[in-house]
């Protein structure tokens, strides 16, 4: 994309007086702007042909050939139908990235497995009926329909189950689940920072069942507790920290009939991390990807599911750190495979035999593939998702299982999202940009439009003057090109000197600057009470590759500052914005960087809000920060230089903070300690805290944060009238 494309301004209205006609953007517009009803997650049938999806609480079919859709179930039928799940007597705290499956297809297609209720019901398409399976008080978590339509595993407690959906046989798998003892469940630190969504995989010729054990006696116990009834409730939460016991974690092997469960030999795993599981084609072996403890060298396993016997196909290492990735796509029946690695500094598609003997390289360049979504083997094709066009975009390409040519298959500029049919005859595309909202249409293997699935929801852009975002290239003293984005204020007037709001990330796993619709958002409500809005991806951050990240190793906060500074100094050097009023906003480790950037370098911000920050790394998780830090023992420089806390004393600008009480993901505690701290060097400061059980706010409180954001804009910002 060329440095003429990026500086233009993607202009939202046509014309001034268009713009005169809609409606400003403001926060009670952000929060209570009620968004068309979209279909969620659309759940492909085995033949290709037909996907299953909730909407509008029914479940409906859409035919692809005949481009037409049904309902088949309301799921209040469903719902009345269930035995309610009492609430718990404590609060179980359970990852929000814990991936059920509330809609599933059976093998041959005539089947529908869902989950309503806490309780578990089987459509079948032929009769237009359904009958239901489960009906207990407690929740079935993690349902899952066999390959063969004949049982559906579960979870209750901390035991797996399997039923029989002929006859409701219901058979015990594990019986030595316990409050410590986890059988098929993930603890929080694994799907958080691991991003694996479940614990337990049917095998292909659906006869047995592999699951990770989690054994979390030894991680800490954070203590939480539910302040708001009369008399305080204890939920505490399983946290491990820097340095703290991981879970112990061992894959095992159980017979879907009932049995002993055969454990895996996968070594030493104490210090180790089960990231990834699959069974191979034939159910013969599992394929899994164990990680040492600071992430720095990747064994991808071959373990025998009858013996437990395993044997190394092939290790990955790094001298910083390995991203785990979901590419992984057994070939040939199993002899050969598709594999991703970011060997040379971006992530590109391998084809390697079972063995482990690199047959071919699929693709090269300084761009990344972000996704696998397809193979098509007959056809010779692997569809993936890539940053080739440029780090603000997704794209669809297909290339050839022998590593020969490749073909970009999505057009228009913006962000493509790409669900794939089984046999990658048809995949639905979502699109949107800057200037055009989320859509989705069903296409074909080449790109071409079959049916347009759902319009795109205009209704912003003809109410609402949203203000235009321009795209930027910040050349950083080095010579490294950084990418920012630009909203100017409503009424913006050259010559005038506005007040700026600089909002940041920083972190890895994360990209804030792409052509991607943005809707009805702060950063738009601000610009219209007369802020210019500037947001900048400093390295560390995603979409750029391995390389782009590195420089966060063993010491957070100093190359993301000095990036930042670098976009400051060009935003200022612009001639619109007042350096004596600049702002800085962030979430999580956003607020983090807010903290570090009014801290370490004063001159430049007024004013910061810092949203449930991490103000010592040694208060977060293990495998998150471990990653990037290494072990406090290994790295205390380095831990110390990257905490917020003990720079209290060089709080120059007016701040807030801002934190949910029980937050699972950064702990309360790291806002205490960043106040203690404060007052301690006698720093004045305000303080927001919610009574939420997350890690952002929501809800009726979300207007509230919002409104509390502006205000404290406004006050410290704005010259007094």
């Amino acid at each position: 994309m060329s440095r003429n494309i990026l500086c233009t301004a993607f202009l939202l209205a046509a014309a001034g007086w268009a713009s005169a006609q809609k409606k400003p953007v403001t926060i009670e517009a952000v929060t209570g702007w009620q968004r068309a009803t979209t279909a969620e997650q659309i759940v492909w049938a085995p033949d290709g042909r037909r996907f299953a999806y909730q909407q509008d609480r029914r479940i409906w079919l859409y035919d692809v050939p005949s481009r037409s859709r049904r309902e088949l179930l309301a799921l209040a039928s469903l719902t009345a139908a269930a035995q309610r799940v009492p609430e718990p007597a404590a609060f179980q705290w359970e990852n929000r990235r814990v991936r059920e499956q509330p809609l599933q297809w059976s093998g041959d297609g005539e089947l529908l497995l869902i989950k309503a209720g806490g309780d578990l019901f089987l459509y079948r398409l032929k009769e237009g009926a359904w009958t239901q399976l489960t009906k207990t008080p407690e929740d079935e978590k993690d349902p899952k329909l066999s390959p063969d339509g004949r049982r559906v595993s579960f979870r209750r407690g901390n035991d797996l189950y399997v039923t029989e959906i002929s006859g409701g046989r219901l058979t015990r798998l594990t019986k030595d689940g316990s409050e410590t003892r986890w059988n098929g469940r993930l603890d929080w630190v694994y799907p958080e920072e691991l991003d694996l969504g479940t614990a337990h995989w049917w095998s292909p010729d659906s006869k047995r069942i592999a699951y990770l054990q989690f054994d979390v006696s030894r991680q800490p116990l954070y203590p939480h507790a539910d302040l708001l009834p009369l008399r305080p409730v204890h939920e505490p939460q399983r946290y491990p920290k820097a340095g703290d016991p991981n879970a112990d974690v061992r894959l095992g092997v159980v017979a879907a009939s009932g049995g002993a469960t055969r454990w895996m030999d996968l070594g030493e795993t104490r210090d180790a991390l089960l990231a990834r599981v699959k069974w191979t084609p034939d159910s013969r072996a599992l394929f899994v990807q164990k990680l040492n403890r600071i992430q720095n060298r990747l064994e991808l396993l071959a373990a025998e599911a009858s013996s437990g016997k395993t044997s190394l196909v092939l290790r990955e290492e790094d001298p910083h750190w390995v991203n785990v990735a979901d590419i992984l796509e057994f070939l040939k029946g199993g002899a050969e495979f598709l594999w991703s690695s970011e060997r040379d500094g971006y992530r590109h598609l391998y084809r390697y035999s079972a063995g482990g003997q690199l047959l071919a390289r699929l693709t090269s360049g300084p761009w990344e593939v972000t996704a696998l979504t397809g193979v098509d083997e007959p056809r010779g094709f692997a569809y993936y998702v890539s940053t080739e066009v440029s780090p603000l975009e997704r794209h669809l390409y297909r290339v050839r299982l022998d590593g020969g040519e490749r073909r970009r298959i999505s057009q228009g500029s913006g962000t493509h999202g790409i669900s794939m049919a089984p046999r990658c005859e048809y995949y639905l595309a979502s699109h949107s940009s800057l200037t055009s909202p989320l859509g989705r249409t069903i296409r074909t293997a080449d790109g071409d439009e079959w049916a347009v699935f759902e319009e795109p929801d205009r209704r912003p852009l003809e109410e609402f003057d949203l203000l235009s975002e321009e795209l930027l290239e910040v050349r950083a003293p080095d010579g490294a090109t950084l990418y920012a984005s630009l909203i100017r204020p409503a009424g913006f007037r050259q010559g005038e000197k506005y007040p700026a709001v600089v909002f940041v990330y920083g972190g890895p796993h994360s990209q804030l600057v792409q052509n991607r619709w943005q809707g009805l958002t702060l950063e738009q409500a601000l610009a219209h009470r007369g802020y210019v809005i500037w947001k900048l991806d400093n390295r560390g951050m995603a979409g750029r590759g391995h390389a782009f990240e590195t420089p966060l190793f063993r010491r957070f906060g100093r190359q993301e500052l000095e990036d930042q500074k670098a976009g400051i100094q060009h935003l200022l050097s612009m001639g619109f914005v007042d350096p004596a009023r600049v702002g800085i906003y962030g979430w999580s480790y956003g607020g983090y960087m807010t903290l570090y950037a009014m801290l370490n370098a004063p001159e430049l911000f007024r004013a910061g809000v810092a949203g449930a920050p991490v103000t010592d790394w040694r208060n977060y998780d293990t495998i998150y920060t471990e990653r990037y830090l290494g072990l406090p023992s290994d790295n205390e420089e380095g831990y110390r230089l990257s905490s917020v806390v003990h720079q209290a004393a060089n709080l120059r600008g007016s701040l807030l903070l801002i934190h949910n009480l029980e937050d699972d993901n950064v702990l309360f505690q790291n806002t205490l300690q960043m106040a203690n701290a404060l007052q301690r060097a006698g720093k004045p400061f305000e303080m927001m805290v919610y009574p939420l059980k997350s890690h952002g706010v929501s809800g009726p409180a979300r207007e509230h944060m919002l409104k509390l954001i502006a205000d404290f804009f406004d006050r410290r910002l704005k010259p007094a009238p």
